[in-house]
């Protein structure tokens, strides 16, 4: 995975509560293993009118918005546990997605695939919320080392939480088994080491 230390990027504004992982890639979409391509179908039936044509009036087809980050709204990626809502996201571009409350199971798929969840405020997300759809032209600033996010040149701020493992891996771009291969030094000196305690028991 691409190593994730701070990102400056503007950011596209979703205020929708509960939207769940059939909304972010519906279950058709679901039949291959492959994570290349999810991003054609990101919100599928909220970007798209059955003949394939576009819904103007669905952010992510208005030109004003770009960026890396989504902020949306409260409880994001409830519903079915699919690892495909985290794998669209990504593939479509997003690094970050900002919301007041995310669902355990997306949270997990998230970080477990280089995308970074931050739970913030209700009152911190509603500013944010504000500022970008009334300026497409925001950039927002994510620290994961000192585990911030702000908007640029205003002093907005605040803080995030985050588990250590999932720290460590997304600021080296580890995914699970690159950090054991990252290790291997310590596993082959305690593998070592346990085999002579083994041999002097016996």
């Amino acid at each position: 995975m691409e190593k994730f230390t701070t990102l400056y990027s503007k950011a596209v504004p979703l205020p929708v509560e509960n939207i769940d992982t059939d909304q972010i890639i519906p279950a058709r979409f679901l039949k291959v293993t492959n994570k290349v391509g999810f991003g054609n179908n990101l919100f599928r039936d909220w970007r798209f009118h059955e003949n394939n044509e576009p819904i103007t009036s669905f952010v992510l087809n208005n030109p004003k918005y770009s960026g890396k980050i989504l902020v949306t709204g409260d409880n994001f990626g409830c519903g079915s546990s699919r690892e495909h809502a985290a794998w669209a996201l990504t593939d479509y571009g997003f690094k970050v997605i900002v919301s007041s409350y995310f669902a355990d199971i997306f949270k997990g798929n998230a970080l477990n695939n280089g995308l970074l969840p931050i739970q913030v405020s209700p009152s911190f997300l509603k500013e944010v919320l504000t500022l970008i759809t009334q300026d497409p032209e925001t950039e927002l600033v994510v620290d994961l080392e000192q585990q911030t996010i702000a908007v640029k040149d205003i002093g907005l701020q605040e803080t995030f939480e985050i588990d250590a493992y999932k720290k460590l891996c997304l600021i080296n771009g580890y995914d699970d088994i690159d950090f054991l291969v990252s290790n291997t030094d310590k596993i082959e000196a305690f593998e070592a080491n346990r085999n002579k305690t083994q041999s002097i028991v016996i």
